[in-house]
């Protein structure tokens, strides 16, 4: 507690360093409090790999009492008014906005968390990236066409080993064929000379030699399953999209590889409205 003496000018000036000490004790608080809402609140943001956002939010910390949640969702995307995505995958939710109405809203399936092993093969830990991403093209009826992990998990599922075939290489079947390729398609030929075009990629009926699930090169049409991505897919690159699915009854779960998946009739009505080059921010 300040005290008073009555010597003319030295109480002014004890008044006066009583209130500075206050206002120096208010002020620590009050940056102790925003620094507090500021971890909180970045753990959490979907902008959380923009590094000029998070300065710029950080450098605002002394110059405001509210939530610092109100800063971070001044986008560049809400300034200048242009439509933007948000995923949220504690609520596997998703919405397209603009400026702060919400244009459309449904439910998601996101990324489960889980890891693989494979051995030699790799490791694989399916999460959805976090942070600010962005449309960088459209596809309709789109093609899947799966990493080696989707070869890996189906082994694991099934008890089966793992074999890669090369373009041009062949793998004995054991009964007087081969497993090959051949104009872009992976084939089986017999001992009698036919040859056999083992057709696209279809999920759990993948091609199996010798107890070994076959994983086939890039470029061949059995890398390739029509439907698993369903109707429309929006791509934000490094293999992760937002897309239709053929299990609709996982939507609203934590269950994907990675990517973001809507039902068909729902991405559907959003895949018109968005244009290449939309924000999308997940946290």
């Amino acid at each position: 507690m300040t005290r008073i003496f009555s010597y003319g000018g030295r109480t002014v000036w004890m008044l006066i360093s009583g209130f500075i000490v206050a206002a120096i004790l208010s002020v620590m608080l009050l940056t102790n409090t925003a620094e507090l809402r500021y971890t909180r609140d970045v753990s959490r943001m979907v902008y959380n790999d923009n590094l000029g956002v998070l300065n710029e939010v950080k450098s605002k910390l002394g110059m405001t009492t509210d939530s610092l949640r109100s800063l971070m969702n001044e986008t560049a995307a809400e300034a200048a008014n242009q439509p933007y995505i948000v995923v949220s995958m504690a609520d596997h939710r998703l919405w397209y906005k603009q400026g702060k109405e919400i244009l459309f809203e449904a439910p998601v399936a996101t990324g489960s968390g889980k890891e693989l092993v494979g051995g030699s093969n790799g490791q694989w830990r399916f999460e959805t990236p976090r942070g600010r991403l962005t449309v960088k093209a459209k596809d309709e009826n789109p093609a899947w066409v799966p990493p080696d992990w989707h070869y890996v998990e189906q082994a694991h599922k099934r008890g089966l080993g793992i074999v890669h075939l090369d373009p041009g290489e062949t793998l004995a079947t054991g009964d007087g064929g081969v497993v090959t390729t051949s104009n872009g398609e992976v084939v089986r030929r017999y001992s009698d000379g036919r040859s056999v075009s083992l057709g696209g990629g279809v999920e759990g009926k993948e091609i199996v030699v010798n107890g070994n699930i076959v994983v086939p090169p890039y470029g061949t049409t059995a890398r390739r399953y029509m439907g698993v991505l369903g109707t429309r897919r929006l791509e934000l690159g490094d293999g992760y999209g937002i897309h239709g699915t053929d299990h609709p009854e996982t939507i609203g779960q934590s269950v994907s590889h990675g990517c973001v998946r809507m039902r068909n009739e729902d991405i559907e009505r959003l895949y018109p409205m968005v244009a290449i080059g939309t924000p999308v921010y997940i946290y």
